[in-house]
This record gives C-alpha cells, structure tokens and sequence, in this order.
C-alpha cells in the first residue's frame, strides 16, 4: 500500500502537487529519494528556490515538526540548500514564458 506526500508530517497538499509534477507521487517515493534529490528535481523543474521550503521537507522526512530546525543543523543545512541551489538549474522556459522573459516581464531565480 503506498502512503501519499501529505501523509508526511509537515507536508500538505500544495507540496504533494508540486512533487508529483516531478514524478515524486508517494511517501515512499520521497523517502527513498530523499530531501536533497527531491528539492533539486523541484528547482530543475521551474520552483523558485526556498529555504523554508526545504528545511520543511527535512524535517518532515524526519518526523520532526517544521520549526524544530535551529542553530548549527538549520545552518548546515543552509549549506545544503545553497550547494543545491547553486547546481541545479532551472528548465528552459518555453512558449509564452519565453517570450515574456525576453522582454523583460518573467522574473527568472
């Protein structure tokens, strides 16, 4: 039996769509992927980068509430987030994005 995204702590429907966007559709699917691996399919695939948004996953997967992140392990991973953020680009825009964003109306990350 698989379990749903949202049924990981932290976790509701919002981030559930944005996974399964990516191919990630089940809790175990997440789980074994894990938070860095996932988040780095989320910003390949066009999600503006977001530390909250990050740390929320981790601590999720770890059955921790999503503001028990603090001192040294929020600012590692700070670190992680920054390394995933700096080697993951983003898709290409296409179609309509592509011609807003050469005219200066798509703000890119």
């Amino acid at each position: 039996m698989t379990e749903p995204i949202s049924s990981i702590r932290n976790l509701g429907p919002a981030m559930e769509q944005a996974f399964a966007r990516v191919g990630i559709k089940t809790a175990e699917q997440l789980r074994e992927i894990g938070t860095d691996a996932a988040y780095a399919k989320l910003l390949a695939n066009g999600a503006r980068p977001h530390f909250i948004a990050y740390y929320v996953i981790e601590m999720g997967l770890q059955g921790r509430p999503w503001n028990d992140c603090k001192g040294k392990e929020k600012d590692a991973l700070r670190k992680r987030f920054d390394a995933i953020k700096a080697r993951t680009a983003p898709a290409p825009l296409a179609g309509i994005e592509k011609i807003l964003d050469q005219i200066g109306v798509v703000e890119r990350p």
